[in-house]
């Protein structure tokens, strides 16, 4: 078990480890659990939780002691429940036959905390998938699924796929690429207000959507800007310098979900 918090392991076994209440009882209510491990608090705690599992086709659950919980898992004080799910993925093919209207596309971002911020804000928005390049921090990380709250068990996830190839099957299904760049050309408060009335420099957020976000101390290189349809910075109306990477990208998401609800 404590060897699935390593990427390794987890790519042998093709198992990862979803810790803490919110987590589990997401990967239990989707079906995504194989098997439970709680404390005897966690299990007074969270009845329900116990209760979903122990329904027919449920994950096999164990009661365990909190030295032996402690030791399955990395974290400094454990939350009393672990689950094992295994480690599914879709594919981009997957994704585009559902005719998305709102994808997130990370490349070369590295670091866990942030991959799981923006995949649970590509959930919140509803956006349909959530595509991790190559060169990107594996989703099952433990910090990325714990930073996921759940949304990893809520929608499609994507990995390994070369920028240039997402972005051009993207276009390809009808998507317009924009890419999120501070020095970008476009002003996305901009498009906010153009989405009520029509479009701006041949962008309209009421269209299928992917917006590529990039790494979080480089950035998107000149090479991934120049894939996209347009470059859209997020306007800073105060005397910061920037946002970080979720940040934007939860300004991106929203953007392109509220769009998505004014009509045609």
């Amino acid at each position: 078990m404590r060897s699935l918090t390593g990427r390794s392991a987890r790519s042998r076994h093709g198992r990862f480890l979803a810790e803490g209440p919110q987590a589990v009882r997401e990967a239990v209510a989707g079906g995504a659990a194989l098997e439970l491990y709680a404390t005897a608090e966690a299990a007074q705690r969270y009845p329900e939780v116990l209760a979903a599992a122990a329904t027919a086709g449920g994950p096999r659950t164990w009661l365990v002691t909190d030295e032996v919980l402690a030791a399955m898992t990395d974290t400094v004080t454990p939350q009393g429940l672990v689950a094992v799910c295994p480690t599914t993925t879709s594919t981009l093919d997957d994704v585009l036959a559902a005719r998305p209207r709102l994808v997130a596309v990370l490349d070369r971002v590295r670091d866990p905390g942030n991959a799981g911020t923006v995949l649970r804000a590509a959930d919140a928005a509803g956006a349909d998938a959530v595509v991790l390049t190559e060169g990107s921090v594996d989703p099952f990380n433990p910090k990325c699924v714990r930073s996921t709250a759940g949304s990893l068990f809520h929608l499609p996830v994507v990995v390994g796929v070369p920028l240039a190839d997402a972005v051009t099957a993207l276009r390809r299904a009808g998507s317009t690429v924009l890419a999120a760049d501070g020095e970008g050309d476009l002003d996305l408060d901009d498009l906010a207000d153009a989405a009520a009335r029509g479009v701006v420099d041949g962008v309209d957020l009421r269209r299928p959507t992917a917006w590529v976000f990039g790494n979080e101390a480089a950035g998107l290189d000149a090479a991934g800007r120049g894939l996209a349809d347009a470059v859209v910075r997020v306007p800073l109306h105060g005397r910061a310098e920037s946002l970080n990477l979720a940040t934007a990208a939860v300004v991106c998401l929203y953007a392109s979900a509220r769009a998505h609800r004014r009509p045609a």
